[in-house]
């Protein structure tokens, strides 16, 4: 084999390998398991000249259902999710910002805005 056609298949198994975990990380709504937009719980929010608006939205969830939080910002903060698992999203100075996650444990869930220091939303996640 050619050192031209060993670029080209290894060009090909790079790109197959990563169109695979694309697949994975982003799932069809068609397929099974897979959720849509439509079935997440969405809180939506807004950092803008030191404010943040709504705080501490109330919504429902069950376990396992994703949670997208949406939000426009002009300054850098970091979300944190107190759950289980717990987790934590860099904000950017930017619109349409979107970070989704799953909760595995029933209870009520803050997602707190850590420099800001607000509450943004509280989620009641139930079995």
């Amino acid at each position: 084999m050619t050192r031209t056609w060993r670029y080209a298949a290894l060009a090909l198994t790079v790109a197959a390998a990563a169109l695979g975990c694309a697949a994975e990380e982003t799932p069809d709504a068609g397929q099974p398991g897979a959720s849509s937009l439509a079935d997440a719980v969405v809180v939506e929010f807004r950092i803008a000249n030191g404010s943040v608006s709504p705080v501490n939205a109330r919504k429902e969830a069950e376990v396992g259902q994703p949670i997208d939080l949406v939000v426009d910002s002009d300054a850098a903060d970091e979300l944190h999710v107190h759950a289980t698992p717990e987790y934590t999203f860099a904000v950017r100075p930017a619109a349409g910002q979107r970070f989704r996650f799953t909760v595995e444990v029933p209870g009520r869930v803050e997602v707190e805005l850590h420099h800001a220091g607000k509450i943004v939303a509280t989620v009641v996640v139930r079995p």
